[in-house]
């Protein structure tokens, strides 16, 4: 089944975007100011500790066993000394390093609504990016449009807001190649995995139709980094509209296949396909302990951010084991 509609596409009107470059990095961070980042800033008040986790854990103090203590935060080696249960209370590292893995391959270019899957890919970005670096944390990113079967580009992990203009600028004017091959996250994921050493919280940004078997690569990562998937959706890759006649377009290897869309086998054919797509991508999220984000081409991007936040907020952290002699 293809994924993509050209002709589906036309309905929509031409916003600004990656495809229409008409605006300049520091006028799209103005654009993110006025809109997300200032209900964002209201929502969240600067609470941003209880949403990502920092590089690592610090010894904060030691103290008696209380009913209320989870038995994982034991300290076993003071216990044995003491003859009493002692657990250890660790202090989260305040800066922290974040990596966005964006994924600019062909697919990414379609939308029905007002703005495709990339336009919305770059509007989080940026948006995180504001976030994150206003608290002196630093910013990297790896790039991968699919003309190569390697990551296009490599942003190293720095502060400050000129890096921050180099970063939206190459997500605003990276192109994609008319010929590029058919995405396959493993070597975005294989990059990260060999290239970023110190713990770090990493955004992959995709909409995740990609080559098979990027599932053990998202698991290794996720052993040294706290990970979160960004699927980027659009409405009509999951139900049709009743738009007759149309030719659909794969984006990545240019296939067309002339369908009715009116036709209720198709549609339940498309749903289905379009369903058990989604139900691997769970399984997969699932089975790594990978956290997932979905945005949609139709819904406010804060909106979704908000609801994710809340969630990690009720999610226990992981707590690392940190052996010091006592």
């Amino acid at each position: 089944m293809l994924n993509f509609f050209k002709s589906l596409a036309n309905k929509s009107s031409a916003p600004v975007s990656p495809e229409n470059p008409h605006i300049h990095p520091e006028q799209f961070l103005k654009q993110l100011e006025w809109t997300t980042l200032r209900r964002l800033d209201g929502q969240l008040q600067g609470d941003y500790r209880t949403w990502f986790k920092g590089s690592g854990l610090e010894l904060a103090d030691l103290r008696e066993y209380q009913a209320h203590d989870d038995v994982r935060h034991i300290d076993w080696n003071v216990t044995a000394r003491m003859q009493v249960p002692y657990v250890r209370e660790h202090q989260e590292d305040r800066e922290m390093s974040a990596w966005f893995l964006v994924d600019l391959s062909r697919s990414t270019e379609f939308g029905s609504q007002n703005q495709t899957k990339r336009m919305l890919a770059t509007s989080f970005v940026g948006t995180m990016a504001r976030l994150l670096g206003r608290r002196g944390n630093r910013i990297g990113a790896m790039l991968m449009t699919g003309a190569s079967n390697s990551v296009d580009h490599i942003l190293p992990s720095r502060t400050g807001k000129a890096h921050l203009m180099q970063l939206l600028n190459l997500l605003l004017n990276t192109r994609t190649d008319a010929q590029s091959q058919a995405t396959d996250l493993k070597v975005l994921l294989n990059t990260a995995i060999a290239l970023i050493p110190q713990r770090s919280t990493i955004f992959i940004i995709s909409d995740f139709i990609s080559e098979p078997h990027w599932e053990r690569s998202l698991g290794k990562l996720g052993k040294s980094h706290d990970v979160i998937a960004v699927r980027l959706c659009d409405p009509l890759e999951s139900v049709l509209e009743p738009l007759g006649l149309c030719i659909l377009e794969d984006l990545e290897t240019g296939e067309q296949l002339f369908v009715d869309v009116n036709d209720l086998s198709f549609q339940e054919k498309y749903q289905s396909i379009a369903q058990a797509q989604t139900d691997r991508l769970i399984a997969s999220f699932t089975q790594t302990g990978t956290d997932c984000l979905e945005l949609n081409t139709n819904e406010p991007m804060e909106d979704a951010l908000l609801r994710f936040m809340q969630l990690r907020k009720r999610k226990p952290a992981k707590v690392h084991q940190i052996n010091i002699a006592v």
